[in-house]
């Protein structure tokens, strides 16, 4: 069985050596000793969220702090090539569903969109609640994968921003997930590896329950992204973009 994962800070693991006792504290060694049960000899990883991870053997536990002595220091490599989630907000919890899935699967980057059909808005003090939930979301996700990296979650876009990003980068390619697309998804992506080798960063666009306006599709579709078909069968809001990156991580071979 794979050992616990918490997160500590990046100024912690950049300095930890193999015999060093490092300390977790705050949330998240309550979080260990009291939620997860953890106990003086059990094993458990430390990560920064950047790639460290720390293995270590737990020595003294209290109510919110343990100390754990240092095993392996083991840095991990980024994947080559990144794959974002573009996820449209939806109600019922989907939206957080998807990036919970997402996550557990190897995304890198997570963007909330606010499409013209969705449901759920994003305002005010809404749109840091909402991007705060998700985030929370991702580093619960990380901890239950055991994942080194810890995905950034981007703060909420419109049509006109997504697409604003869709066109600053020639290294980045962006598909949207549509039902009315003939392209097949990994007939796309198997294209996109032959014609840009150079390629560092795949986003994926899902939509909300209600679907991606024609006219959102014609602009996203303007600023460079490519509509393609996921399957023969219509998935809901938060089950596509999950199923979408598995397709992509096992196509540019980062899985």
């Amino acid at each position: 069985m794979s050992n616990q994962a918490f997160v500590i800070e990046p100024a912690v693991a950049d300095h930890a050596a193999v015999g060093d006792v490092v300390a977790l504290s705050g949330d998240e060694g309550h979080h260990a000793v009291t939620v997860k049960r953890v106990r003086a000899g059990e094993r458990i990883d430390l990560m920064d969220g950047r790639g460290r991870r720390l293995v270590t053997t737990v020595e003294t536990v209290s109510k919110r702090h343990l100390e754990a002595r240092v095993e392996q220091v083991m840095d991990e490599p980024r994947p080559a090539r990144r794959v974002t989630l573009i996820q449209a907000l939806a109600k019922g919890d989907r939206d957080t569903q998807a990036v919970e899935a997402a996550v557990e699967l190897g995304v890198s980057r997570v963007v909330p969109w606010q499409a013209e059909r969705c449901v759920v808005r994003w305002s005010g003090d809404k749109a840091q609640k909402g991007r705060s939930k998700w985030a929370a979301t991702v580093r619960a996700a990380v901890k239950q994968s055991r994942r080194a990296y810890e995905p950034d979650v981007d703060a909420a876009v419109t049509t006109t921003e997504l697409s604003a990003w869709i066109a600053a980068d020639a290294a980045r390619a962006v598909l949207v997930l549509h039902e009315a697309a003939t392209q097949p998804l990994a007939e796309a992506v198997t294209d996109l590896m032959a014609d840009q080798p150079d390629l560092t960063e795949l986003g994926l666009v899902v939509g909300p329950e209600g679907g991606i306006s024609p006219a959102e599709l014609e602009q996203l579709t303007r600023a460079g992204a490519r509509p393609v078909l996921l399957g023969q069968h219509v998935l809901r809001a938060g089950t596509a973009g999950p199923a979408g990156v598995v397709l992509v991580r096992h196509l540019v071979g980062e899985l």
